[in-house]
């Protein structure tokens, strides 16, 4: 898979190619832990945005409950969401809410959250920096907002694996 290793340079040009983007203000911010953690601050931060939320599900690897052969074992990707964390419905209702991730990949943990912001009362709209449409199990629906389109494995600069990969991709300083 051919790899997209960014700068914090790149970065700043994602965020400013976003920015325009949005329509209007937004009452809230819900960042998806923890890949939204980032893109949510420096988005919140050149929104003015001060009511932010955070987000955290997992999927399980697999239902241990079922006793069933590895044949017919259900395919991980139909795992139903564990939401680890998650505002109130108070915070919600009513709100036009901007959902922040960094990759819209299988799309799975974005919908699940959409969905829960919507069954709140709240109006969500989802930005990411990177969508992968080729990957997404959601092929009616993409992201409201986003900076690219792409197919590759994004590193960015703030991920501790990081070093590993430059390190993978033969990357020199200078």
């Amino acid at each position: 898979m051919r790899q997209e290793v960014l700068t914090w340079n790149d970065i700043d040009k994602i965020v400013d190619m976003l920015i325009p983007q949005f329509r209007g203000a937004f009452d809230a911010m819900l960042m998806i832990t923890r890949g939204g953690i980032v893109p949510g601050g420096l988005i919140s931060e050149a929104l003015g945005l001060r009511d932010i939320l955070t987000a955290s599900v997992r999927f399980a690897e697999q239902h241990a409950s079922l006793e069933v052969p590895s044949s017919l074992e259900p395919p991980k990707l139909l795992a139903w969401p564990e939401f680890l964390e998650f505002p109130r419905t108070e915070l919600l209702a009513g709100r036009r809410v901007l959902i922040v991730d960094d990759v819209w990949g299988s799309g799975r943990t974005i919908n699940a959250v959409r969905g829960r912001v919507e069954s709140a009362g709240g109006r969500p709209e989802i930005c990411v920096f990177h969508y992968k449409p080729a990957s997404s199990l959601f092929k009616q629906t993409q992201p409201d907002y986003y900076a690219a389109i792409t197919d590759a494995y994004i590193v960015y600069p703030w991920e501790p694996r990081r070093n590993r990969t430059r390190d993978l991709i033969g990357w020199k300083p200078g």
